[in-house]
């Protein structure tokens, strides 16, 4: 009787051996080309498009074996950075050659990649974009005021309204350039470069759509406050907490107090200083003056998909003020004395951050 036990047990372990021999095979030989054909395949990667929708068309094409086991190659091997773009792939690449040329951004030479950081103004925008092409900045920041264009835009797209057309607002699109990696082809004019960064941010809002719809604050009050969530928050893990502040500061009728709208109001950066006088200003974008209270006019920059989540789904809480450490660590704080207490103990301990 043992003697058969252990011959069973002896089975099942070459078996599970074998198995996982067998497997490792097939996983390798799957990241291997699909063939030795040369044959070219023109590839898009469209802007926004998840990796696992990326994986799929490969598979559809014919240029990788098997999707589900380039998934797990992709999650081991923590491949990120698929930059969008049209490509010319063959069917001798490995997955492994395949997605290096994403990551690279080896694009067809008609294309043109441009890269839009988050946190960024308007004014950054058309300065990527002159850089990367045959426009100058004066020529872009014209069409992208351009009143006929922006009504196209509204007709358009759900998330842009009337509100960009305030006489207020230094620039209608503030706030509505999605940051992202894009790939134009060299002849786009500046109306289909802006209308791509636009459509963009319909599709980071799309899923958020109901949310937004129940929401007592319209699409652009949303993307006014990400912006100044976008500045604000240290890091990503303190955005929602940043964007319950402001929540609780507008319901009880308070000025945001955000310095960083007073920045824009003076059109300076924050290696700039700002006199009294500034900081004190009846400006449509000043929240630290006490002309009014809630939200300023319009974005003060093109938020990133962290900080739209956080204003759209912001944690809840008794706080009214936070402050940050030049480490980036956020400090939440309920009254003006836990908030000046904090910042006494900051500068005690030379950890204050100064912009």
């Amino acid at each position: 009787m043992k003697k058969i036990v252990k011959r069973i047990i002896i089975g099942v372990l070459i078996f599970f051996i074998c198995t996982i021999v067998a497997l490792v095979i097939y996983y390798k030989s799957s990241l291997n080309p699909v063939g030795k054909e040369h044959q070219n395949i023109t590839f898009t990667i469209e802007t926004g498009e998840s990796t696992k929708k990326i994986l799929a068309n490969l598979k559809e094409n014919k240029l990788i074996k098997n999707n589900l086991t380039a998934s797990i190659y992709v999650k081991l091997n923590k491949v990120t950075n698929l930059q969008a773009g049209t490509y010319t792939l063959n069917d001798d690449l490995s997955l492994k050659e395949i997605l290096t040329k994403f990551q690279k951004g080896d694009v067809l030479k008609d294309e043109i990649t441009m890269t839009f950081v988050e946190g960024k103004r308007l004014t950054y925008f058309a300065e990527v974009i002159a850089n990367n092409t045959d426009y100058t900045k004066e020529e872009v920041l014209k069409v992208a005021s351009d009143k006929t264009f922006l009504e196209s835009l509204i007709n358009k797209y759900w998330f842009v309204t009337n509100d960009i057309l305030n006489s207020k607002i230094y620039y209608p699109l503030e706030g509505y350039l999605f940051p992202d990696t894009y790939s134009f082809k060299k002849d786009a004019s500046i109306e289909d470069i802006l209308t791509t960064l636009v459509a963009s941010l319909g599709k980071k809002l799309e899923p958020y759509k109901t949310e937004i719809a129940a929401s007592k604050f319209s699409v652009h009050e949303i993307l006014t406050l990400a912006s100044i969530v976008e500045l604000e928050g240290a890091n990503s893990n303190d955005r929602a907490g940043v964007a319950g502040v402001f929540y609780n500061r507008i319901n009880a009728g308070w000025t945001l107090g955000s310095d960083v709208t007073t920045y824009y109001a003076e059109q300076k950066g924050f290696d700039e200083e700002l006199t009294m006088n500034a900081y004190n200003s009846c400006n449509a974008y000043n929240t630290r003056g006490t002309c009014f209270t809630g939200l300023p006019v319009g974005p003060i920059c093109s938020s990133g998909l962290e900080s739209l989540k956080a204003t759209i789904e912001p944690e809840s809480g008794n706080y009214y003020y936070f402050v940050a450490d030049k480490n980036k660590k956020t400090y939440f704080m309920s009254t003006s004395a836990e908030f000046q207490q904090k910042i006494n103990e900051l500068k005690r301990d030379n950890l204050w951050y100064t912009y």
